[in-house]
């Protein structure tokens, strides 16, 4: 009983001594599906698989009833958060969760840099990402899925110039200055998922409903989905307490910031390096320009955050993977704080 009480006792003083110095101290952490619908096939062929190896065949029937289009989400919740609310962490296409997670190279990625910042920290995979699963095509998804070549990522997410790619990595060229760990490039690729071009508007939808079971929140949005942040703000203002867009693809028309709905939302826009030398983010940053202009010219805060000329060089696409990403993640809790976002 001695011993036991011992280790106990120990095995508690670890765990404090871990809260205190360089831990965290966590409420709970657990995940949810969220969004989606019912779904019921009928007509489709049968046929007999084998699942195993050395095992009989069994008939694989597909018609019946199905829950598809659902988002999954994981969270941390801090013992005692600074934060004044939530944030949730999205992701780009053909991406997941675990872009906010442990880094390509190893290191914590801001989805640890901010629990550490106390926030409670909710980080999802959308609609036919990861775990929220697939869905058959062509009856439920009408379109096939999308696959990201090494070359595509590598050329559009400005890590190396067009033309630059190789098969093997001691023959890459990135762009001079560039600050992606280039060694973890192959690593980095393992994450890439298939997407779909005709999901978006589920995507959205699925968003929507999260933002109503865990909001009020602060949202952070990666290329792909900013236009899902840009419109899950302008549903529920009164939910979302801010927005920061790291390098948005899109945006909504700039009409829609009309009316001043959005004067309580505090907007942050942050770019990396190299877009004049991308042909591709030069299209995409209009987008996002024109819808910020609306908003501050309806009242409404819209920061815009060109790294480089804030004496901020080297961010490739994702620059919450780049070696200075916590420097990037420092600059935005300082902005949380001054929006009064912190307790």
């Amino acid at each position: 009983m001695r011993i036991a009480a011992f280790l106990l006792g120990a095995a508690a003083a670890l765990i404090a001594t871990s809260a205190g110095a360089d831990g965290l101290s966590v409420a709970e952490i657990g995940s949810f599906h969220v969004g989606g619908r019912a779904v019921s096939l009928t007509g489709l062929p049968t046929r007999e698989v084998v699942f195993t190896a050395g095992s009989v065949p069994i008939k694989v029937d597909p018609n019946g009833d199905f829950e598809v289009e659902q988002m999954y989400v994981q969270y941390v919740k801090l013992a005692q958060p600074k934060a004044r609310y939530p944030m949730l962490l999205w992701h780009g296409g053909g991406l997941t969760g675990v872009t906010w997670e442990t880094k390509p190279d190893g290191k914590p990625g801001w989805q640890m840099f901010f629990l550490r910042a106390g926030h409670d920290v909710y980080v999802s995979d959308a609609v036919e990402r990861g775990r929220a699963s697939w869905a058959r095509y062509p009856e439920i998804f009408t379109t096939e899925p999308l696959f990201r070549t090494k070359k595509q990522a590598w050329e559009d997410f400005r890590i190396g110039p067009v033309g630059s790619f190789k098969l093997n990595p001691a023959e890459r060229v990135a762009l001079a200055g560039q600050l992606f760990p280039t060694e973890s490039f192959d690593q980095f690729m393992k994450q890439g998922v298939p997407r779909w071009s005709s999901t978006d508007a589920q995507i959205q939808a699925a968003y929507h409903q999260l933002v109503q079971k865990v909001c009020p929140c602060v949202i952070v949005v990666h290329s792909q989905s900013g236009n899902f942040g840009f419109n899950a703000a302008l549903t529920a203002p009164d939910k979302v307490k801010a927005l920061i867009a790291i390098e948005p693809s899109g945006a909504p028309k700039p009409d829609a910031a009309s009316g001043g709905k959005l004067k309580g939302v505090p907007h942050l826009v942050v770019w990396g390096d190299f877009i004049a030398q991308s042909p591709l983010w030069t299209r995409f940053v209009p987008a996002s320009k024109s819808y910020a202009d609306a908003l501050r010219a309806e009242g409404g805060v819209a920061d815009w955050w060109d790294l480089p000329t804030m004496g901020v060089a080297g961010n490739t696409h994702m620059l919450m993977m780049d070696k200075n990403s916590d420097q990037i993640a420092g600059m935005v809790q300082k902005w949380l704080a001054e929006k009064g976002l912190m307790r």
